[in-house]
């Protein structure tokens, strides 16, 4: 199968193209470098220090014999986009190429308008790609759990039966995002859902949770091959904190009380299921829905969890919580359809938190510890970053 993996650079889109690679697909990976962008305008760096695109493709080829072409461009330049996928013919596309940090997208008006510009029309140029060129291209679309936001309803596998009035029919599951990140994916999935209602097309939308874990089977092969590891405030996620403050002696800061409750998936099942959802495509005309998370956890247990897998005393210091988000609430999630597919998961455990110790120990001195601190406060509007007055 030809796979083109959009977002080939990113933390998941890199060891994603390693992994249908070594499956045997013929892959390509196309990338605007922007997310490299964001590191020097933010001040930070991924923890692991990361290799540039043609030295890691040049690592790839070295230890499997296989070969990844490599596009560079954006894919709001419609002309770019087009181009690329006359050249590749895919099989299928994998969509990871999107700002995805809701802190940034936070951070006052340049940055919302930037992730709603950035992701809702490259995403409308890929569907208009397909389309025009082929039909019949597969789309898988990484979108996120927080397009759903936290009901007070048990969360389906993307779509739900509603009565009312005596009258029954199947909608998309409501949605309730709480960053203007996740309100563009949720644009994103009404405008795949339209494409494939209107025009046949074929899309598997793929709400991911929160990730962890920094190597895969292929990324261990050769420290050329390795993947991103955030941890600020802006981009990094709450494991990767915990798991550096605790290796530094420092305090787990735990946002408000720590009862907010998020679905997790480690980075190897997150591959996987790439793998597994491109390998047995939609039906066309068929948009379907994913929840691709495997167990979940409150951050106050996420800490816990860390604490635990730590050899040494852990701290946790609550600070105030920088988002609007309930500080309590019922979390119950339909995650069925990808292990039904054949996905074995690989559950959250002091073996991986364990290696996640090392990567922490291998590269502290690579930490800035004022990165990790929120600087972007959901009510305001603005934050301490505004860069353009």
């Amino acid at each position: 199968m030809r796979i083109l993996v959009l977002g080939g650079d990113g933390y998941l889109g890199w060891p994603t193209a390693l992994h249908l690679s070594d499956r045997g697909h013929e892959v390509a990976v196309a990338d605007n470098f922007a997310r490299r962008g964001y590191d020097h305008e933010m001040g930070v760096q991924s923890l692991v220090p990361i290799e540039p695109m043609q030295t890691r493709v040049d690592a790839w080829r070295e230890v499997s014999g296989k070969s990844i072409k490599s596009y560079y461009g954006d894919l709001v330049d419609a002309d770019f986009t087009y181009e690329m996928v006359r050249d590749f013919r895919p099989d299928t596309i994998v969509h990871f190429a999107e700002q995805r940090a809701a802190p940034y997208s936070m951070i006052d008006r340049k940055h919302a308008v930037y992730t709603q510009q950035n992701n809702v029309v490259g995403n409308l140029n890929v569907l208009f790609a397909i389309q025009e060129i082929d039909p019949s291209i597969h789309l898988v679309k990484l979108g996120t759990m927080g397009e759903y936001g936290t009901p007070n309803i048990d969360i389906e596998e993307g779509w739900l039966e509603v009565s009312h009035k005596g009258r029954t029919d199947r909608m998309l599951f409501p949605k309730k995002p709480g960053s203007f990140y996740h309100l563009s994916k949720v644009h994103d999935s009404h405008n795949i859902e339209f494409a494939c209602r209107i025009w046949g097309l074929r899309a598997t939308d793929l709400n991911q949770g929160v990730v962890y874990g920094q190597e895969t089977a292929q990324t261990a092969l050769d420290p050329r091959l390795a993947t991103r590891f955030d941890y600020d405030a802006i981009f990094g996620t709450v494991l990767n904190r915990f798991v550096i403050q605790a290796v530094l002696g420092h305090p787990l800061t735990v946002y408000g009380t720590g009862g907010q409750t998020r679905g997790l998936i480690d980075i190897r099942d997150t591959v996987e299921c790439i793998r597994l959802a491109a390998e047995n495509p939609a039906d066309a005309g068929e948009f379907r829905v994913f929840n691709q998370m495997t167990e979940s956890f409150s951050v106050e247990e996420i800490a816990k969890v860390v604490a635990n897998g730590f050899d040494g005393t852990v701290d946790v210091e609550y600070l105030d919580n920088p988002r609007v988000e309930q500080a309590e609430h019922h979390y119950n999630v339909v995650h069925t359809g990808l292990v039904e597919l054949g996905l074995e998961p690989h559950l959250l455990s002091n073996t991986l938190i364990d290696s996640l110790f090392g990567v922490a120990k291998a590269h502290v001195d690579r930490v800035d510890l004022g990165a990790m601190r929120p600087t972007v406060q959901w009510r305001s509007g603005s934050s301490p970053m505004r860069a353009d007055g």
